[in-house]
């Protein structure tokens, strides 16, 4: 044990070299490197934390820097998961990583998982947070929560030895409709280092037996209020027992047909621009989000999509496009179920794809 280094945590009575030792002997498993998973491994790594596995697929973006503390301008279009472990490693030498670049899903998740001895779920998504749920339930590991929207953050610590689940507290997703990410909803880059910093608390507290876990509790954040309040939550009597892992896309009603999209990448999307194919471009984001900057596109908000379907071509091809490439989808299918469009292009990735 390097001393020296830990030791305005080992100066603690409470803490002292017990716990430290504790931290070394940890294994913590990190699901997502964005903006919880930033401030998450960043305090783990610093912490001492001596295993720390990390779960991420995705690359920087120029969009990420608001509040992934971890990236930097120079590291856009690199594997977070690759640049994470570098700027981490020139934090502490003495931590292992333990790297998955993949997306957690219902193959490999058990497998991930059972190695470490709590998680940390810093996703952006339902149907990560089901998963991740339901195979802690499985494994009978402990995971910490934790979930932001613009101003607002929640953290509760879930399935410690009978304690409440995430299903507990969601029996059941909201519409997907209703769940909008970052991207859409927008976020406090602070809330990210916020929450992120009590699901740090939370891990070490429970992974050194020190205070009261935010077990059977699920604590709500109000920034702009400045209050935040706990509410008691606990296990749903005689709830569906999980028995295995399933399709959580499906599950959360996110999952798309095969094929139920025709897409064009920005590549091509600006080839036809070049070549100036006819065709018109829709931007279906918040007229808000499309003063800050757009692809000069037709502004036609997917929230009152229907007021402006006379203003759409059918007779040569729409690309439709928002910031991420989910409400575009959207717009899309309401578009064809309702008003039977027939010549709608999902531009792939919206407009963090021109980034």
């Amino acid at each position: 044990m390097n001393a020296q280094r830990y030791s305005r945590q080992i100066l603690m009575p409470e803490f002292g070299e017990a716990g430290q030792q504790k931290l070394l002997n940890a294994k913590v498993l990190v699901v997502g490197a964005g903006g919880l998973g930033s401030p998450v491994l960043y305090y783990l790594t610093a912490a001492g934390v001596g295993t720390i596995g990390i779960v991420e697929d995705d690359v920087v973006s120029l969009s990420n820097l608001q509040r992934q503390i971890l990236f930097t301008s120079d590291e856009i279009g690199k594997p977070k998961i690759t640049q994470a472990e570098q700027r981490l490693k020139a934090l502490n030498p003495d931590v292992n990583f333990q790297l998955f670049g993949e997306r957690l899903n219902s193959k490999n998740a058990l497998q991930i998982i059972e190695n470490f001895d709590i998680v940390v779920d810093a996703t952006d998504n339902f149907p990560t947070r089901y998963l991740i749920n339901d195979a802690c339930v499985l494994l009978k590991k402990p995971f910490v929560f934790g979930a932001i929207h613009r101003f607002e953050g929640q953290v509760s610590v879930l399935n410690v030895n009978g304690s409440a689940t995430y299903r507990d507290i969601f029996p059941t997703p909201p519409p997907p409709e209703m769940a909008p990410n970052c991207a859409e909803a927008g976020v406090l880059g602070v809330m990210a280092g916020l929450i992120g910093s009590y699901q740090v608390l939370e891990t070490i507290k429970f992974l050194t037996g020190l205070g009261d876990l935010l077990t059977n509790k699920l604590m709500l954040i109000d920034a702009l209020s400045g209050q935040s309040r706990t509410i008691k939550v606990k296990p749903i009597p005689d709830s569906p027992k999980i028995t295995k892992l399933i399709d959580y896309e499906e599950f959360c009603g996110v999952k798309e047909e095969p094929n139920a999209f025709q897409e064009i990448g920005f590549e091509e999307f600006t080839r036809w621009k070049n070549e100036q194919k006819d065709f018109q471009l829709i931007d279906v984001r918040e007229t808000h989000e499309y003063i800050l900057g757009n692809l000069g596109g037709e502004n036609m908000p997917l929230t009152i999509l229907s007021v402006f379907t006379k203003e759409i071509s059918r007779t040569k091809p729409v690309i439709v496009h928002c910031q991420a490439g989910s409400r575009s989808k959207k717009a899309i299918q309401f578009l064809r179920e309702t008003h039977g469009f027939t010549n709608l292009i999902n531009l792939k990735g919206g407009m963090e794809a021109a980034l």
